[in-house]
Protein backbone atom coordinates (compact mmCIF):
# COMPACT_ATOMS: atom_id res chain seq x y z
CA UNK A 1 0.00 0.00 0.00
CA UNK A 2 2.74 2.09 0.83
CA UNK A 3 3.91 1.92 -2.76
CA UNK A 4 0.40 3.82 -3.69
CA UNK A 5 0.89 6.25 -1.59
CA UNK A 6 -1.79 5.17 0.71
CA UNK A 7 0.55 5.55 3.55
CA UNK A 8 1.86 9.07 3.11
CA UNK A 9 5.49 8.95 4.63
CA UNK A 10 5.46 6.41 7.18
CA UNK A 11 5.70 3.56 4.55
CA UNK A 12 8.62 4.07 2.14
CA UNK A 13 10.42 1.00 -0.75
CA UNK A 14 13.65 1.57 0.56
CA UNK A 15 15.24 -0.69 -2.60
CA UNK A 16 13.92 -3.01 -5.52
CA UNK A 17 11.24 -2.36 -7.83
CA UNK A 18 7.35 -3.18 -8.24
CA UNK A 19 5.91 -3.46 -11.46
CA UNK A 20 2.15 -3.67 -13.16
CA UNK A 21 1.84 -3.89 -16.41
CA UNK A 22 4.94 -3.14 -17.05
CA UNK A 23 5.45 0.02 -14.84
CA UNK A 24 7.50 0.43 -12.44
CA UNK A 25 5.06 1.94 -9.71
CA UNK A 26 8.34 2.57 -7.25
CA UNK A 27 9.08 5.43 -10.41
CA UNK A 28 6.00 6.62 -10.55
CA UNK A 29 4.74 10.61 -10.08
CA UNK A 30 2.11 11.22 -7.24
CA UNK A 31 -0.16 12.18 -9.95
CA UNK A 32 -0.01 9.21 -11.96
CA UNK A 33 -0.46 6.58 -8.31
CA UNK A 34 -4.02 8.86 -8.02
CA UNK A 35 -4.73 7.47 -11.93
CA UNK A 36 -3.83 4.29 -10.98
CA UNK A 37 -5.25 4.11 -7.45
CA UNK A 38 -8.99 2.70 -7.36
CA UNK A 39 -8.80 2.84 -11.36
CA UNK A 40 -6.56 -0.11 -12.57
CA UNK A 41 -5.70 -0.82 -9.17
CA UNK A 42 -8.49 -1.49 -6.33
CA UNK A 43 -8.30 -2.31 -2.42
CA UNK A 44 -11.28 -4.00 -0.25
CA UNK A 45 -10.30 -3.53 3.46
CA UNK A 46 -10.55 -6.07 5.93
CA UNK A 47 -13.32 -3.68 8.06
CA UNK A 48 -15.66 -1.74 6.15
CA UNK A 49 -17.23 0.04 8.69
CA UNK A 50 -13.98 2.33 9.55
CA UNK A 51 -12.93 2.00 5.27
CA UNK A 52 -16.29 4.04 4.55
CA UNK A 53 -16.74 7.53 5.45
CA UNK A 54 -19.59 7.56 8.13
CA UNK A 55 -20.70 11.48 7.19
CA UNK A 56 -21.28 10.12 3.17
CA UNK A 57 -23.79 8.50 2.01
CA UNK A 58 -23.18 4.87 0.23
CA UNK A 59 -24.61 6.47 -3.23
CA UNK A 60 -21.57 9.23 -3.10
CA UNK A 61 -18.58 6.99 -1.68
CA UNK A 62 -19.41 4.39 -4.88
CA UNK A 63 -20.11 7.04 -7.60
CA UNK A 64 -17.08 9.02 -6.77
CA UNK A 65 -14.50 6.50 -8.38
CA UNK A 66 -16.43 6.75 -11.80
CA UNK A 67 -16.90 10.22 -11.41
CA UNK A 68 -13.50 10.86 -10.85
CA UNK A 69 -11.57 8.32 -13.27
CA UNK A 70 -14.14 7.72 -15.83
CA UNK A 71 -14.90 11.39 -16.34
CA UNK A 72 -19.07 10.60 -15.97
CA UNK A 73 -21.18 13.50 -15.51
CA UNK A 74 -22.30 13.18 -11.54
CA UNK A 75 -25.80 11.71 -12.38
CA UNK A 76 -24.47 8.99 -14.76
CA UNK A 77 -22.05 7.98 -12.07
CA UNK A 78 -25.03 8.36 -9.16
CA UNK A 79 -26.79 5.86 -11.34
CA UNK A 80 -24.03 3.49 -12.36
CA UNK A 81 -23.69 3.34 -8.68
CA UNK A 82 -27.03 1.74 -8.05
CA UNK A 83 -26.39 -0.86 -10.54
CA UNK A 84 -23.42 -1.42 -9.11
CA UNK A 85 -25.20 -2.27 -5.51
CA UNK A 86 -27.98 -4.07 -7.21
CA UNK A 87 -24.84 -6.41 -8.93
CA UNK A 88 -23.48 -6.98 -5.42
CA UNK A 89 -27.24 -8.21 -4.47
CA UNK A 90 -27.63 -4.73 -2.23
CA UNK A 91 -31.55 -5.41 -1.82
CA UNK A 92 -33.72 -2.36 -3.35
CA UNK A 93 -29.96 -0.92 -4.37
CA UNK A 94 -31.54 2.25 -6.04
CA UNK A 95 -33.03 3.19 -2.88
CA UNK A 96 -30.24 2.60 -0.59
CA UNK A 97 -28.03 4.68 -1.96
CA UNK A 98 -28.77 7.80 0.02
CA UNK A 99 -28.39 5.53 3.02
CA UNK A 100 -25.29 6.01 5.13
CA UNK A 101 -22.93 3.13 6.28
CA UNK A 102 -24.54 2.71 9.59
CA UNK A 103 -27.80 2.07 8.30
CA UNK A 104 -26.04 -1.24 6.58
CA UNK A 105 -25.27 -4.45 8.24
CA UNK A 106 -21.48 -5.63 8.12
CA UNK A 107 -22.14 -8.05 5.01
CA UNK A 108 -23.78 -5.01 3.27
CA UNK A 109 -20.88 -2.74 3.98
CA UNK A 110 -18.48 -5.33 2.69
CA UNK A 111 -20.43 -6.04 -0.20
CA UNK A 112 -20.80 -2.11 -0.76
CA UNK A 113 -16.33 -2.10 -0.92
CA UNK A 114 -16.88 -5.05 -3.46
CA UNK A 115 -19.06 -2.21 -5.43
CA UNK A 116 -16.46 0.74 -4.87
CA UNK A 117 -13.91 -1.74 -5.84
CA UNK A 118 -15.16 -2.89 -8.93
CA UNK A 119 -16.39 1.08 -9.91
CA UNK A 120 -13.96 0.99 -12.44
CA UNK A 121 -12.92 -2.15 -13.39
CA UNK A 122 -9.39 -2.46 -12.43
CA UNK A 123 -7.49 -4.91 -13.73
CA UNK A 124 -6.09 -5.78 -10.19
CA UNK A 125 -8.05 -5.96 -6.69
CA UNK A 126 -6.27 -6.46 -3.46
CA UNK A 127 -8.48 -7.68 -0.83
CA UNK A 128 -6.79 -8.04 2.69
CA UNK A 129 -9.04 -10.26 5.19
CA UNK A 130 -11.95 -8.98 3.23
CA UNK A 131 -14.61 -11.27 5.47
CA UNK A 132 -12.77 -10.57 9.27
CA UNK A 133 -15.43 -9.07 10.69
CA UNK A 134 -18.50 -11.78 9.25
CA UNK A 135 -19.91 -14.35 10.57
CA UNK A 136 -19.25 -18.12 8.54
CA UNK A 137 -22.65 -18.02 6.18
CA UNK A 138 -21.86 -14.48 4.49
CA UNK A 139 -18.15 -14.72 4.36
CA UNK A 140 -19.21 -17.46 1.84
CA UNK A 141 -21.77 -15.28 0.24
CA UNK A 142 -18.76 -12.81 0.01
CA UNK A 143 -16.27 -14.46 -1.63
CA UNK A 144 -18.21 -16.50 -3.95
CA UNK A 145 -19.36 -13.13 -5.24
CA UNK A 146 -15.68 -11.52 -5.04
CA UNK A 147 -14.93 -14.46 -6.96
CA UNK A 148 -17.38 -14.77 -9.68
CA UNK A 149 -17.43 -10.44 -10.44
CA UNK A 150 -13.89 -10.74 -10.99
CA UNK A 151 -14.04 -13.29 -13.82
CA UNK A 152 -17.01 -11.71 -14.77
CA UNK A 153 -14.40 -8.68 -15.41
CA UNK A 154 -11.58 -10.89 -16.35
CA UNK A 155 -9.75 -8.83 -13.07
CA UNK A 156 -6.99 -10.26 -11.00
CA UNK A 157 -7.35 -10.72 -7.22
CA UNK A 158 -5.18 -10.93 -4.45
CA UNK A 159 -6.49 -12.68 -1.65
CA UNK A 160 -4.92 -11.55 1.62
CA UNK A 161 -5.69 -14.18 4.54
CA UNK A 162 -4.72 -16.37 7.23
CA UNK A 163 -7.96 -18.97 6.66
CA UNK A 164 -6.39 -21.99 5.23
CA UNK A 165 -9.87 -22.45 4.63
CA UNK A 166 -10.57 -19.77 2.41
CA UNK A 167 -7.40 -20.00 0.36
CA UNK A 168 -8.25 -23.87 -0.60
CA UNK A 169 -11.47 -22.91 -1.58
CA UNK A 170 -10.24 -19.83 -3.68
CA UNK A 171 -7.23 -19.24 -4.40
CA UNK A 172 -5.90 -21.01 -7.32
CA UNK A 173 -2.12 -19.53 -6.69
CA UNK A 174 -0.62 -19.52 -3.22
CA UNK A 175 2.15 -17.44 -2.19
CA UNK A 176 3.01 -18.00 1.77
CA UNK A 177 4.57 -15.63 3.95
CA UNK A 178 6.94 -15.39 6.83
CA UNK A 179 8.60 -12.12 8.44
CA UNK A 180 7.82 -10.23 5.58
CA UNK A 181 9.15 -12.66 2.80
CA UNK A 182 7.69 -15.36 0.95
CA UNK A 183 8.57 -18.37 1.61
CA UNK A 184 6.74 -20.81 -0.68
CA UNK A 185 4.82 -20.56 -4.00
CA UNK A 186 3.07 -22.73 -5.67
CA UNK A 187 -0.47 -23.97 -7.26
CA UNK A 188 -2.89 -24.51 -4.14
CA UNK A 189 -3.41 -28.43 -5.16
CA UNK A 190 0.00 -28.80 -4.86
CA UNK A 191 0.77 -26.43 -1.72
CA UNK A 192 -1.72 -28.67 -0.12
CA UNK A 193 -0.90 -31.87 -1.54
CA UNK A 194 3.25 -31.27 -1.13
CA UNK A 195 4.29 -28.47 1.21
CA UNK A 196 7.97 -27.96 0.41
CA UNK A 197 8.70 -25.47 3.56
CA UNK A 198 8.96 -26.18 7.49
CA UNK A 199 6.83 -23.38 7.98
CA UNK A 200 3.85 -24.11 5.62
CA UNK A 201 3.98 -27.94 7.00
CA UNK A 202 3.42 -26.04 10.40
CA UNK A 203 0.46 -24.90 9.61
CA UNK A 204 -0.72 -27.48 7.13
CA UNK A 205 -0.39 -29.63 10.18
CA UNK A 206 -2.57 -27.07 12.60
CA UNK A 207 -5.42 -27.40 10.80
CA UNK A 208 -7.76 -29.42 12.74
CA UNK A 209 -8.38 -33.06 11.06
CA UNK A 210 -12.34 -34.32 11.13
CA UNK A 211 -10.58 -38.19 11.43
CA UNK A 212 -8.12 -37.14 13.99
CA UNK A 213 -8.07 -38.73 17.37
CA UNK A 214 -11.10 -37.49 20.20
CA UNK A 215 -9.10 -35.44 22.48
CA UNK A 216 -6.03 -35.60 20.86
CA UNK A 217 -4.10 -32.03 21.14
CA UNK A 218 -3.91 -29.57 18.03
CA UNK A 219 0.00 -29.49 16.75
CA UNK A 220 1.23 -26.31 17.17
CA UNK A 221 4.37 -23.93 15.85
CA UNK A 222 6.79 -23.52 18.83
CA UNK A 223 7.68 -20.44 19.77
CA UNK A 224 6.48 -16.75 18.80
CA UNK A 225 6.31 -14.49 15.48
CA UNK A 226 9.27 -12.63 14.59
CA UNK A 227 9.71 -8.97 15.55
CA UNK A 228 9.81 -7.11 11.88
CA UNK A 229 11.71 -3.99 12.89
CA UNK A 230 14.03 -6.67 14.49
CA UNK A 231 14.43 -9.84 12.05
CA UNK A 232 16.23 -12.95 12.93
CA UNK A 233 19.52 -13.25 11.39
CA UNK A 234 19.30 -15.31 8.29
CA UNK A 235 16.16 -17.37 7.85
CA UNK A 236 13.78 -15.61 9.76
CA UNK A 237 12.11 -19.04 10.70
CA UNK A 238 15.18 -20.54 12.21
CA UNK A 239 14.24 -19.66 15.57
CA UNK A 240 11.05 -21.69 15.66
CA UNK A 241 12.33 -24.18 12.35
CA UNK A 242 12.80 -28.25 13.65
CA UNK A 243 14.98 -28.53 10.70
CA UNK A 244 17.31 -25.48 11.31
CA UNK A 245 20.87 -26.05 10.18
CA UNK A 246 24.32 -23.38 10.95
CA UNK A 247 24.03 -22.03 7.63
CA UNK A 248 19.94 -20.98 7.90
CA UNK A 249 21.35 -18.64 10.76
CA UNK A 250 23.93 -17.41 8.70
CA UNK A 251 21.81 -16.56 4.95
CA UNK A 252 18.80 -15.75 3.68
CA UNK A 253 17.23 -18.17 1.30
CA UNK A 254 15.91 -17.58 -1.95
CA UNK A 255 13.03 -18.54 -3.94
CA UNK A 256 14.44 -21.44 -6.18
CA UNK A 257 12.59 -24.05 -8.09
CA UNK A 258 12.14 -26.89 -6.41
CA UNK A 259 9.05 -28.02 -9.51
CA UNK A 260 7.31 -26.92 -12.61
CA UNK A 261 5.93 -23.73 -10.82
CA UNK A 262 6.69 -24.60 -7.17
CA UNK A 263 9.26 -22.36 -5.32
CA UNK A 264 10.36 -22.39 -1.99
CA UNK A 265 13.05 -20.30 0.26
CA UNK A 266 14.72 -22.97 2.34
CA UNK A 267 18.37 -24.72 2.84
CA UNK A 268 17.89 -28.60 2.23
CA UNK A 269 14.37 -28.97 3.88
CA UNK A 270 12.87 -32.92 3.30
CA UNK A 271 9.75 -33.78 4.66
Amino acid sequence: MSILGLLGDSGQVSNGSIEFAGEDLTKASAQRLREIRGNQIAFIFQEPMSSLNPVLTIGTQVAEPIWLHHKKSWPEAFAQAGELLARVAIPDAAQRLDDYPHQFSGGMRQRVMIAMALACQPRLIIADEPTTALDVTVQAQILSLLKNLTKELNSSLILITHDLGVVARYADNVAVMYGGRVVETASAMALYKNPQHPYTEGLMNSIPKLDGDPGSRLFTIEGQPPDLSNLPSGCSFHPRCPYAQDACTANKPELSDIAAGHQRACFGYER
